[in-house]
């Protein structure tokens, strides 16, 4: 009686498994990283600032002038109405903080580490002397 031919040695039959097996792990990669969701970009700096804005101060408050400070942090001034008094703002990912804030000393330490030139006055000039 003649054996059905299925493999002629046992190292090719193992050989033959890793094969399929690493097809088919590389397959189902394939089809995962072609059907799976997408990621975000991160946001922009200027976005974020109006997204905070809004989120802090309601639709009613606008964004008056914003400018890049260190790292990815933004500031600028907003009002808290429209047409209202301006107030600073520095912006960092994760969170904005307000000139008149009750948190005096922690928005100065913000400043003065991510925007340096920020809300300091101008140095003062003598003209005709």
């Amino acid at each position: 009686m003649r054996r059905a031919w299925v493999f002629p040695s046992a190292p090719r039959a193992v050989a033959a498994l890793f094969v399929a097996a690493a097809l088919a792990a590389a397959g189902a990669g394939l089809w995962t990283m072609s059907h799976r969701a997408r990621i975000a970009p991160p946001e922009t700096p200027s976005h974020r600032v109006v997204r905070q804005i809004g989120e802090q101060l309601g639709p009613g408050a606008e964004l008056r002038y914003a400018e890049a400070g260190e790292k990815r942090a933004v500031c600028g001034y907003v009002g808290r109405s429209r047409g209202g008094a301006a107030v600073g703002f520095i912006s960092v990912p994760n969170r904005i903080l307000f000139s008149d804030d009750p948190l005096p000393t922690e928005f100065r330490e913000m400043r003065e580490r991510y925007c340096p030139g920020f809300l300091t006055p101008p140095p003062s000039v003598r003209l005709g002397t």
